[in-house]
């Protein structure tokens, strides 16, 4: 007897127990959802407009519309004091006489560089770039550096030219032509004064000057521009 009702028992309180359990499980529950916070509309946020980039392309992959036409010195401004003339003998000798030409008195070297720099045209291919330019300047003898303390000095440098020899008459264009029509190669022999003070020191020297003129199609139509010089001794044109 004792043990039946033992067994009742136990089974009255696991099934008790088991009431209890779920009880409190949903009574959890029920606290949770409640406290929960409500939630609000959903926002969507849009994407960022995607920022543009310059894309940067070499002339070789960027391939030209066909109404656009390549630069060429045409549609550059003749620079000022540059003569303007189809006579390439005319041109170089005016170039050797500014090339060796500055007054610290009147110009800083910035002044010289870029009057000198307004001659130069670049050619449409690079071959001809701005760091021959500055690096042939120095070799005349002047740098800004130089110039700077010229300039304490009151120093000017004139120049006359005294010989001009071009294209066939110079026995290097004769063994390595030009390599098209229109493009000229003129040495000059220039007579340099330098003058600081009281000092004044007077001397020779050669420049070669190279000019693009017409039939080429990167030179105008009616006139030569400057494509370059040499004044660094073993680049001279004899």
């Amino acid at each position: 007897m004792l043990n039946s009702r033992r067994g009742g028992l136990s089974r009255s309180s696991g099934r008790w127990l088991w009431l209890a359990v779920v009880t409190v499980l949903s009574a959890a529950v029920v606290v949770f959802a409640l406290s929960r916070p409500t939630p609000g509309p959903v926002i969507e946020s849009l994407p960022d407009s995607p920022t543009a980039e310059p894309t940067f392309r070499s002339s070789a992959q960027t391939s030209p519309s066909p109404t656009t036409e390549p630069t060429t010195a045409a549609t550059v401004q003749a620079p000022a004091g540059a003569p303007s003339t189809t006579d390439f003998r005319k041109l170089a000798t005016a170039a050797a006489t500014l090339i060796y030409s500055w007054n610290t008195r009147s110009a800083s070297y910035s002044d010289v560089y870029l009057r000198l720099r307004s001659w130069w045209h670049v050619l449409p291919d690079g071959s001809n770039p701005l760091a021959v330019l500055v690096q042939e300047f120095e070799a005349t003898g002047i740098n800004a550096g130089s110039y700077a303390s010229l300039a304490g000095q009151q120093a000017y440098r004139s120049a006359a030219v005294q010989s001009l020899k071009c294209d066939g008459e110079l026995a290097k264009v004769r063994e390595r032509p030009a390599p098209w029509v229109g493009l000229h190669v003129c040495t000059v022999s220039v007579r340099v004064v330098d003058q600081a003070g009281a000092s004044r020191n007077a001397y020779t020297a050669p420049v070669s000057v190279m000019m693009n003129c017409p039939p080429a199609a990167t030179a105008p139509a009616d006139r030569c521009v400057m494509v370059g010089f040499y004044a660094t001794p073993n680049r001279i044109v004899y």
